[in-house]
């Protein structure tokens, strides 16, 4: 009886484990990921991102074009590209805090093209950062991340968002 309750529980956690790790989960933002939908393509998002960073003096670092890589080694991939930003002023901090969230700094984000058509933007949640590297002695430098961030994003997924220099 115990083995077949014990079973039953197993097959349980087992689906709901693998609805919760679908594909459309993760695009739809799974743990420490914001996605946003843009109204542009791949290219201008990042462009309007990177714009909209410079703006208020956050380095622009590099750009990659996964699709472009895919395609030099005979590969296809949708429209897919990387921004990398960020500011000494802000990340120093945190790495004087925890040295491994340099894997995750500089900040990066990434636009996509999905297979239905719409282009996605998706970056790494400041806050869930902190959790990650157990930083808790700087949640005012996360805290203006994630506001800037959510700014900076919604100005390169939106029409009307970027204003005018």
């Amino acid at each position: 009886m115990c083995r077949r309750i014990l079973g039953s529980l197993l097959i349980i956690s087992a689906l709901l484990l693998g609805n919760l790790l679908t594909p459309q989960a993760i695009a739809a933002g799974g743990e420490g990921l914001i996605v946003k939908q843009s109204d542009f393509g791949v290219v201008k998002t990042l462009d309007r991102l990177g714009i909209a960073l410079e703006r208020a003096g956050i380095k622009v670092f590099a750009r990659i074009n996964h699709a472009k890589g895919a395609q030099s080694v005979g590969l296809e991939l949708p429209p897919t590209s990387v921004i990398i930003f960020g500011s000494p002023k802000m990340g120093t901090p945190l790495m004087a805090s925890n040295s491994a969230i340099g894997l995750d700094l500089p900040l990066k984000a990434i636009a996509w093209k999905d297979a239905d058509g719409t282009v996605k933007l998706a970056y790494s949640d400041p806050v869930w950062l902190a959790k990650r590297y157990g930083i808790s002695d700087r949640d005012k430098v996360f805290k203006m991340m994630g506001g800037a961030l959510e700014k900076f994003t919604e100005m390169a997924v939106k029409r009307g968002g970027l204003p005018d220099k």
